[in-house]
């Protein structure tokens, strides 16, 4: 079989950040792979992953089941399941995003013979193709049967952009050689559970209870399926109408819905079967019973072409409003993760009351958690979709008030938001988690990781400055801002030795480290990016509170009962978090520079891979909490939240000098000791270098690129997704490389040439312009700006301010 066109972790080792990108042969706006691999058969599914913001199923073969090579899987945004599980010896409670009933099964054989799989047949060919541009998959595979007829089977599949509770399947087959009469069934399964995740397995996994199928009365040919889960009773309703050039009859076994046909296949001539599929949950808006929203939705659905056709003008409209222009293989994977960002978080998902799931609705890896990649992902979108953004934000607002509970279970005033959030905003984070090295369940201390809160600010603050959506700022932002303030001042002890606020007791963005040596309880003291976050959190509230209309902050001030003694205490807090210092570098955490240093070179000989160094040491009794070793980047994540001048300005209130040379060493440091066990991590760093270290930026740009379409984590893409890498990619491009700010109602730029990543365009909505498109190469800037009745936009490059009218194009030269 021949390889996928597209590089694997294999080709890439030991250590792929340091690899070149493979030459892609893929045809523009798809990505294709060919010959059946079950080794990578997950990774593909993953990546083949079809959605519309709404839900996604995975890019499994309709005639395969669920098991150690496939996994089929459907997720609805949102939709989650709590269960309780006995593992070690305790009771463990985990809330999962739910596997709902497979929509995909269609399997065929030859009549009276056994079911066709690449696993149990020969296969001649198989090309597998993801067409980014009209969001469709297809598939084509010849199958041998016997030494006179050959299988020639043809698919295309697509999940509505259109319609967000649609999907439909279209089979073609083909006989070579011998006429062959062809069994046919399709199936909606209510048999699933959640088990796509190895290490997950001791956990109970049976979400779906209640499951029964049947005909719909007003429409013969139309089965559906229904079902609730067990713990959080959403309902869930599929129906299925399927059409093929033979008659189909539709039988149950339990608990499957059935259609059959029998296909009677002459050489050389085609037939054709067609499968609709309708799901809502009780979860919608606008709906009674979701089985019976499905038999309508699906009796009423047009034919496989009609469906086609209205999905790729839906998509057509979407990149429209997402334009990217990339050259190269770059361009080819940066758009890649562009379609599966618009998959997860569409126009769609304004309408609903969904968080960011950190590995999409492309599998189920972290349970389908909402954690702080949305710090990641919203800049993106910012520009784009900010609709999609305040939806998300609203997600964070309706739970503010867990976020309190939160911060009263501790003693503390204000809003603490959960490291990982699912339905109700309660935190999620196992207490327990598995090293698959070792094969011991340890302790899991990352809800300790407060730092989430001032994420969630930083988006508010984000979003709010490009979108200008001051009713939000004011209203719903603020409440979280101040919320989360409060929660900031409330953690700040004093020390009268230092002279000093001190936040005790958390863990940082790197999360290796969870405890000091030898300590009986878990937490660390005086995180850097933790302190200085939280003193931007209690600036920029401060500066928000202050420029409030009087009416609306006496509002807040009267239901928050806010003091000016408390807000005295803010300012004070603001100016006096402390920031440890070693060895003339930003410390990572007090006590970061008494630790041990770490024989890198060693372990990598050792073991090659270390990106896992933290399971590695566990596996050999020892503690990554005794080293000066990071999974990613933690202080180095200063420079990618806040420009340069930001950084400073917040420094120089804390009563420090930021200055290049500080921060080049603080670079240097913490770069010889990461081990990049996050994907996050080559795009941090590759963020932060092309700002200092230029030369050595594209190893890490490239790490970010190629962390889930070659899985460098080394078969976690197969798991599901990463999307914070992958809309961090994108923010890269758009933000990060030109220098990129929306303040004060204007764009600032401030490029910097990467030389492999020299040229690129893209667009942006801002200040009510649609569409305005930049283009930066050989050292210049080009801004249009479409026509409209809009006043001119302002922009500064390079200290000097612009204005382009609509209808305008400006072309600006870049200083040397």
């Amino acid at each position: 079989m021949t390889p996928a066109r597209h590089p694997t972790a294999a080709t890439l080792a030991p250590v792929p950040h340091h690899a070149p990108l493979a030459a892609g042969t893929s045809a523009p706006g798809t990505w294709a792979y060919e010959g059946y691999d079950p080794a990578t058969e997950r990774l593909r599914e993953a990546l083949c992953t079809l959605g519309n913001g709404r839900f996604a199923t995975r890019g499994a073969l309709p005639e395969c089941t669920a098991d150690d090579v496939h996994y089929p899987g459907t997720y609805v945004a949102g939709c989650y399941d709590r269960l309780t599980s006995e593992v070690a010896g305790r009771q463990v409670e985990n809330e999962d995003m739910v596997n709902l009933p497979n929509w995909l099964p269609l399997r065929f054989r030859p009549a009276g013979g056994d079911w066709l799989t690449p696993d149990t047949t020969t296969v001649l060919e198989h090309h597998l193709t993801l067409h980014l541009d009209g969001g469709t998959l297809t598939r084509h595979t010849r199958y041998a049967l016997d030494e006179q007829r050959i299988l020639d089977v043809r698919q295309q599949r697509l999940v509505s952009m259109a319609d967000p509770h649609l999907a439909a399947l279209r089979t073609e087959f083909t006989c070579e050689g011998v006429a062959l009469d062809l069994e046919v069934e399709a199936a909606l399964d209510g048999g699933v559970t959640n088990a796509g995740v190895a290490r997950y397995r001791e956990l109970d996994g049976r979400h779906l209870t209640h499951i029964h199928t049947g005909t719909a009365a007003t429409a013969p040919g139309t089965a559906w399926l229904r079902c609730r889960t067990r713990g959080s009773d959403v309902r869930i309703g599929m129906a299925a109408r399927v059409t093929a050039d033979a008659p189909v009859t539709v039988r149950h076994a339990h608990p499957r819905a059935l259609h059959t046909a029998r296909l009677r296949l002459e050489p050389g001539r085609t037939a054709r079967v067609d499968k609709t599929v309708a799901l809502h949950t009780s979860r919608d808006p606008a709906i009674g019973d979701p089985r019976h929203a499905a038999v309508e939705r699906a009796g009423a659905a047009p034919g496989f072409e009609q469906l086609r056709e209205d999905h790729r003008a839906a998509w057509e409209r979407l990149w429209r409003r997402a334009r990217l222009e990339v050259p190269g293989e770059p361009g080819q994977i940066l758009r890649l993760h562009l379609f599966h960002v618009l998959q997860t978080l569409s126009p769609h998902t304004a309408d609903l009351d969904v968080g960011v799931p950190a590995r999409g609705l492309h599998g189920e890896a972290y349970r389908g958690h909402v954690f702080w990649d949305e710090l990641f992902v919203l800049p993106y979108l910012n520009l784009h979709l900010p609709e999609v953004s305040r939806a998300l934000l609203g997600y964070r607002h309706r739970r503010l008030e867990p976020a309190r509970a939160a911060a009263r279970a501790l003693g503390r005033r204000g809003a603490m938001y959960p490291w990982q959030s699912g339905s109700d905003g309660r935190e999620e984070t196992q207490r327990l988690h598995l090293n698959p090295r070792s094969g011991r369940w340890l302790p899991d201390h990352s809800h300790l990781q407060r730092h989430v809160g001032s994420a969630i600010a930083h988006n508010v603050w984000q979003y709010c400055e490009a979108s200008g959506d001051t009713e939000f700022l004011h209203t719903a932002g603020a409440e979280m801002l101040l919320e989360i303030a409060r929660f900031w001042a409330d953690s700040a002890t004093w020390d009268p030795a230092l002279r000093r606020h001190r936040i005790l007791g958390v863990m940082g963005p790197d999360e290796y480290h969870d405890a000091y040596p030898g300590a009986d309880r878990p937490g660390l003291d005086d995180n850097a990016y933790t302190n200085v976050t939280a003193a931007w959190v209690l600036t920029r509230t401060l500066d928000l509170l202050g420029s409030l209309p009087e009416p609306r902050r006496r509002e807040l001030t009267e239901d928050l009962e806010l003091t000016d003694e408390e807000l005295r205490r803010w300012e004070e807090v603001s100016r006096t978090l402390r920031i440890p210092f070693h060895e003339g570098v930003i410390s990572q955490f007090e006590g970061y520079g008494d630790l041990d240093e770490l024989d890198w070179e060693a372990y990598r000989a050792r073991y090659g891979d270390i990106r896992r160094l933290d399971r590695i040491l566990e596996a050999e009794g020892d503690s990554v909490n005794h080293y000066r070793a990071s999974k990613q980047a933690d202080v180095l994540m200063l420079g990618h939240l806040l420009p340069p001048h930001e950084l400073a300005a917040l420094f120089a209130r804390l009563g420090h000098r930021f200055d290049d040379d500080l921060w080049r060493r603080t670079v240097d440091h913490y770069l010889a000791r990461t081990s990049h066990g996050s994907t996050l991590s080559g795009l941090v760093h590759g963020w932060v270098l092309a700002r200092c270290r230029r030369t050595e930026a594209w190893d890490h740009v490239q790490e970010a690129l190629l962390s889930d379409v070659a899985d460098v984590q080394g078969g976690t893409t197969g798991e599901g997704i990463h999307l914070g890498a992958m809309a961090g990619t994108l923010d890269l491009v758009q933000r990060g490389l030109p220098g990129l700010e929306t303040r004060e109602g204007a764009l600032w730029l401030d490029p910097v040439p990467l030389p492999r990543l020299s040229s690129y365009g893209f667009t942006v909505r801002h200040d009510g312009h649609w569409g305005v498109r930049l283009r930066l190469e050989h050292r210049c800037v080009e801004i249009e700006v479409p026509p409209s009745e809009e006043a001119p936009l302002d922009i500064h490059l390079a200290g000097r301010a612009f204005r382009v009218r609509p209808g305008e194009v400006r072309r600006l030269e870049l200083p040397d």
